[in-house]
């Protein structure tokens, strides 16, 4: 049978590790992998049949602070450490905010990093999930260029765990500033033995097609949603996820009938 959503998932308020987490998303796996582009066609049937953008990014970042506590767990990692997000300008990045704040909520020191040239989210419900975080506990920085990631993460190697919520997918050609010394950031975290999870796929592999860009994100854990991704089963890229969990964010059956 399968999860109930995230919001209203009893299972996530208790807890568990890695294992338990997989074992209880086990039948979200189990569905039949899909492009990235027939992601995003169904997330736009279900927003026409009237589930919202702001609702399934609401249950997804509840996903992914729920794999981010199985990690911790798992990984034996020092509750008092900061957790740090690093989120891009879209709607991956809204994800991590929504994350962070509810990570927060549990009781977790959460410092969320907005890396983009622009001065805040360029899509709606990612803006309003920054603006949200005003009044919480999380910790908001922002990083418009280079110089400005590597002077507000100095010591990242002590934090707890770093969540990659900065590109959903792949790009074309090598990574730009600022997102790509976000990334340079994320590895130097990872040799540190500081455990990373991917929201969605690690910045920056290809949903569709596993390509990557050049640097690419290495994740410990890639939590991605409603179904698998054809990337993810490409030759050669398991290294590159980690561990991957399919959380259910709530896309009704009529929205993607392949599910």
């Amino acid at each position: 049978m399968p999860a109930p959503l995230p919001s209203a998932d009893d299972f996530l308020k208790g807890d568990f590790g890695l294992d338990e987490l997989a074992a209880h998303w086990s039948a979200t796996a189990a569905r039949w992998p899909m492009s990235g582009e027939a992601m995003r066609g169904a997330d736009a049937r279900a927003q026409r049949v009237g589930v919202t953008g702001e609702r399934l990014m609401e249950e997804a970042g509840i996903a992914v602070a729920a794999a981010a506590r199985a990690l911790l767990v798992t990984a034996e990692r020092p509750a008092q450490a900061p957790i740090l997000v690093l989120a891009g300008p879209g709607n991956n990045g809204g994800d991590g905010s929504v994350a962070a704040r509810h990570l927060a909520a549990s009781g977790l020191r959460v410092i969320l990093l907005l890396v983009t040239t622009g001065g805040a989210p360029t899509t709606p419900d990612a803006r309003r999930n920054w603006e949200r975080l005003a009044n919480t506990p999380v910790e908001r920085l922002h990083a418009a260029g280079e110089r400005d990631v590597h002077l507000l993460l100095a010591g990242v190697e002590k934090a707890a765990l770093v969540i990659d919520a900065l590109l959903g997918s792949g790009v074309s050609g090598p990574l730009r500033e600022p997102i790509r010394s976000a990334v340079d950031l994320v590895l130097r975290a990872r040799a540190s033995g500081v455990p990373v999870l991917a929201v969605d796929t690690p910045t920056a592999v290809d949903l569709t097609s596993g390509e990557q860009s050049d640097p690419v994100v290495l994740a410990d854990v890639t939590v991605t949603f409603h179904r698998p991704k054809l990337g993810h089963v490409t030759p050669g890229v398991s290294d590159l996820l980690g561990r991957v969990l399919v959380a259910p964010i709530g896309i009704p059956a009529q929205a993607d009938p392949e599910a």
